[in-house]
């Protein structure tokens, strides 16, 4: 019997294995003194809570649920490009070209192990350029504007969720960057499928239904810098066609200049001085290794007979910005990628490494990133403390971020290129481009995709979806938990160089 206190009330117990009693349902409730459960009561709770309900309360960052919606996509469309329906065989491929081309849509590359026009029937082609647009807008961009229209509600789950795939600064204002995101690449790409419609058939008399649907497909594929073709060359055989290159040009850079970019111009074009940080290096950056990947490419290959040598003077220029364009994440080629010099090939790889703008359609580290690194390294000559840009700040977790994303990417080329070396027996200079074709998002080959063993395939199907989340997503979902560190460890300094 509990030992009786002077005004009659119950003395509790001691002891460590004290349990509480719940009056109204006369069972013990396990709890341990001093308010903590024992643990044969937490092994009960646990074991009461469902499966499924304990897998998903472990994958509730933002960074692991991305990675899960684009896993899942590249499932679908996986299995969809498994029915014998979408090959014009009508038997159907294998799965490993299946789960190839899946993600390369998805992951918006653009590498291929069969021809796109040559093996897919139409099926299989709509399925491509669904993929391409649900990869290009974003999985979680897609689940947000559905959760609008049906619910007209957005939870807080929700909004960071949003939030982490379209890098919007702001909670209030996910639900209408998401609906201007969706409306945007949608007058976006209708625009340019206009415009190519109209130069398929009067230019090449093509149908109206054939030149659509060619206008179309390639429309989508510009403008998510997917870099797929219903052509066996790509663009080549458009090389000096203006109309063609230019368009999907002009596409393949609004779409890979970041969506907040894109918006922020539109606002306040002719204010460049209340540009924002991410606006004036996205824009600076970006201008300056297009006009340096022209000027390089052009005088590389002007006498190339393999490449530009057979292209009058402007022709020559059109397919140099060509080439600057489209290693910038889009995957698109207007000559032969195999005949380049070795010199435009390590270009193409250095373009191809930094990427497109950031919350866009381009893969790579991004501009941005390159651009802030560059930034810190100034500050770090000049022996200043802080790094401004402009009349901004940055803070410091901004430039971990930036140097914890080069580091890993670089990390994962590396790793990439020395497996793909040791699996084949193709030279460095393309097993390199390959590798940072995939896991820039690219697309671009010098054509030995198709040639590669299937365990080849596995590893640049990791490097595209790697390249198209982020290698920081990458290492976010991998952590099951934050972990913060409560105090702080004496500083030394090290030797560095």
């Amino acid at each position: 019997m509990p030992d009786r206190l002077p005004d009659g009330g119950n003395r509790p117990a001691t002891g460590p294995a004290a349990t509480s009693v719940d009056h109204r349902s006369g069972r013990g409730r396990g709890i341990r003194r001093g308010g903590r459960p024992s643990a044969p009561a937490v092994q009960r709770r646990r074991w009461r809570v469902p499966m499924w309900r304990r897998g998903a309360d472990r994958f509730q960052h933002p960074a692991q649920v991305i990675a899960g919606g684009f896993a899942a996509a590249i499932a679908l469309g996986t299995a969809l490009l498994m029915l014998p329906a979408a090959s014009r065989s009508g038997t159907s491929p294998p799965l490993i070209d299946a789960l190839f081309t899946a993600t390369s849509a998805v992951c918006v590359t653009g590498l291929v192990v069969v021809d796109t026009a040559g093996h897919w029937s139409a099926f299989g082609q709509l399925v491509i350029m669904g993929l391409i647009q649900i990869g290009g807008l974003g999985i979680m961009t897609l689940a947000t504007l559905f959760t609008v229209l049906l619910s007209r509600r957005l939870g807080l789950r929700a909004r960071f969720l949003a939030q982490a795939e379209t890098k919007t600064l702001s909670l209030r204002d996910v639900r209408r960057v998401v609906r201007n995101i969706v409306l945007f690449s949608l007058a976006s790409e209708l625009v340019v499928a206009v415009v190519l419609t109209v130069r398929f058939s009067v230019g090449y008399d093509y149908p109206w239904g054939r030149a659509a649907y060619h206008g179309v497909f390639h429309a989508v594929s510009a403008f998510n810098n997917a870099g797929f073709a219903l052509y066996a060359d790509s663009l080549m055989r458009f090389v000096a066609d203006p109309w063609i290159t230019t368009t999907v040009a002009l596409a393949v850079i609004v779409g890979g200049l970041g969506f907040p970019v894109v918006f922020e111009l539109l606002r306040c074009w002719r204010r460049p001085r209340l540009w924002s940080v991410l606006t004036r290096i996205t824009v600076v950056l970006t201008a300056s290794l297009l006009i340096l990947g022209t000027i390089v490419f052009t005088l590389v290959e002007l006498r190339n007979p393999a490449t530009f040598g057979p292209l009058d003077g402007a022709h020559k220029v059109l397919a140099g910005f060509f080439a600057s364009v489209m290693t910038r994440t889009a995957g698109f080629n207007s000559v032969d990628i195999a005949a380049m010099r070795p010199e435009s090939l390590l270009l193409s790889d250095i373009l191809m490494f930094i990427g497109g703008g950031s919350a866009g359609t381009a893969g790579g580290v991004k501009v941005t990133t390159v651009g802030l690194l560059a930034f810190v390294l100034w500050a770090e000559m000049r022996g200043e403390t802080r790094v401004n840009v402009g009349s901004r700040r940055v803070p410091e977790g901004n430039q971990r971020q930036a140097l914890a994303v080069l580091l890993l990417s670089l990390g994962a080329v590396a790793v990439a290129t020395f497996t793909l070396l040791a699996m084949t027996r193709y030279p460095l200079d393309q097993v390199l481009f390959e590798v940072v074709s995939a896991f820039g998002t690219v697309g671009l080959s010098t054509g030995i995709t198709a040639g590669l063993p299937p365990a080849a395939d596995v590893l640049l199907i990791v490097l595209m979806f790697m390249g198209r989340i982020g290698p920081l997503t990458v290492a976010s979902a991998l952590a099951l938990r934050e972990r913060s560190r409560r105090y702080e460890l004496p500083e030394e300094r090290v030797i560095v160089g």
